[in-house]
């Protein structure tokens, strides 16, 4: 099942075009499956994707447990600031952004100015179930990530919500997730479009 198998969804390439040369970010917690839906998105959109952690492995031929555990957290987000900031300035594309990338307020200000925030909203059940899978967690690597995980929805969903699209991520095909982002990224530019032409009208009357 695609994305053009649903009779309401955008044409994505046209889609694209509206972007201009603002990319689409993704944000959320781990596991909320900013990679693989913001993969298959940037597929549909025909947009260049990367994903910024692997960007950061690239620039610093570390990988991101060893860039925690050589440098401590803080030095790892600068990095992922800069190379965040750097990207953005690349685009349009589609960039997955790690968990905490977007509590940066100088990165949030970079994605609101050169981008389109797509939050991948996921329960903890959820993303405790995908995380699992995997072992290459450094902020879960302790005796109760449960419970790291709960502070961090904690901490963090509050800034999410600041993002400009909020999309549901949950144990449906991805396809259908994908699909929701397309809708969701069209309702969105359709009502900046508004809103700008409702500036231009108080202007000229004005």
């Amino acid at each position: 099942m695609t994305v053009t198998e649903y009779p309401s969804v955008p044409d994505p390439e046209k889609l694209a075009r509206r972007l201009g040369r603002r990319s689409l970010v993704f944000v959320g917690l781990m596991g909320a499956g900013k990679t693989v839906i913001g993969r298959r998105v940037a597929d549909a959109l025909k947009l260049p994707f990367i994903d910024s952690d692997h960007e950061i492995e690239t620039v610093s031929r570390m990988t991101v447990p060893d860039l925690f555990a050589t440098y401590g957290e803080a030095e790892f987000r600068s990095l992922e600031r800069r190379v965040i900031a750097r990207l953005l300035k690349s685009g349009p594309r589609v960039v997955s952004t790690g968990g905490g990338a977007f509590m940066n307020p100088l990165t949030r200000r970079a994605v609101a100015r050169r981008g389109v925030s797509v939050w991948l909203k996921a329960d903890l059940p959820t993303l405790m179930e995908r995380v699992s899978r995997r072992s290459h967690r450094p902020l879960l690597n302790n005796s109760d990530p449960e419970g790291v995980m709960r502070r961090l929805m904690e901490e963090r969903y509050p800034l999410y919500e600041e993002s400009d699209i909020t999309v549901h991520s949950r144990d449906e095909a991805k396809d259908v997730i994908v699909s929701e982002v397309i809708v969701a990224l069209d309702e969105h530019l359709r009502e900046q479009a508004r809103r700008r032409e409702e500036e231009k009208q108080k202007e000229s009357r004005s």
